[in-house]
């Protein structure tokens, strides 16, 4: 089964980043000369991918001044606007129509990670396709992110912002799944979380409850939430002196 689309969570307002984000939408902010976006956009693209749906929100406008149609980047680029933001559940669930109800790779609109990932994740997709499969890196402290639990590939569970200690685990979703068609119907049935959002690591849940088959992929190589003013000049320094297979194209 050949994944052709991307969903891109563009929507939020990276309000760790603030003030950088309060003019700026947190997708536009540079990295080694270039916005964070065109980063993953060049690489999905590179990794054989040409149409992509951007969720928007916040300053959402700018992202659509700045790619357009993504002709410029050799790409098919449509927008969506997620005018009440409820979470990543419900901003994929806006993907639906875009992807005709097949299978499609969804990647948040701040990670930055080693294009090397993106074709791994597409060829063992390819390989063998499942409901989900997710990348996954490992972090010290998994609390501010999804604690992946798993045995070999399979995943087996996976926790939300688990309590430092809670979950004997070091991977944490990292923000780039491939999802097959049986994400679309569990979307609509997503239950609001105490958080008060419609979650991804809920829908996934749920494919795991209703036996479904998810697996994962190690993300071995360069990965960043870029959520901080910290993470972000980390990102800019390392991405300034990455060696590129696949150099950007001027855009």
């Amino acid at each position: 089964m050949e994944v052709t689309k991307a969903v891109i969570l563009a929507a939020g307002r990276g309000k760790r980043l603030a003030p950088l984000t309060d003019c700026t939408p947190k997708p536009l902010l540079p990295v080694a000369g270039r916005p964070l976006l065109e980063h993953i956009l060049i690489g999905l693209r590179d990794a054989g991918l040409r149409e992509f749906l951007c969720v928007i929100g916040h300053l959402g406008q700018q992202i659509q001044a700045r790619f357009s149609d993504g002709r410029a980047l050799g790409i098919r680029m449509e927008y969506c606007w997620q005018r009440d933001v409820h979470g990543t559940g419900a901003a994929l669930r806006l993907g639906r129509a875009f992807a005709r109800e097949g299978p499609v790779l969804m990647s948040f609109g701040d990670i930055l990670t080693d294009y090397a990932h993106y074709r791994n994740l597409l060829s063992e997709y390819r390989r063998a396709p499942c409901a989900a499969l997710m990348g996954i890196n490992q972090m010290d402290d998994v609390s501010a992110g999804a604690a992946v639990l798993r045995r070999g590939d399979r995943v087996i569970g996976i926790v939300e912002k688990p309590r430092p200690g809670q979950i004997a685990s070091n991977w944490n979703q990292a923000g780039v799944t491939i999802f097959g068609p049986e994400i679309w119907p569990v979307l609509e049935h997503l239950p609001i979380s105490p958080r008060g959002e419609y979650e991804i690591t809920a829908a996934i849940s749920m494919l795991l409850d209703e036996g479904q088959e998810v697996r994962a992929v190690e993300f071995r190589g360069f990965w960043s939430d870029v959520g901080t003013p910290d993470a972000l000049a980390a990102a800019d320094r390392a991405w300034s002196v990455l060696p590129s297979e696949t150099p950007a194209q001027p855009s």
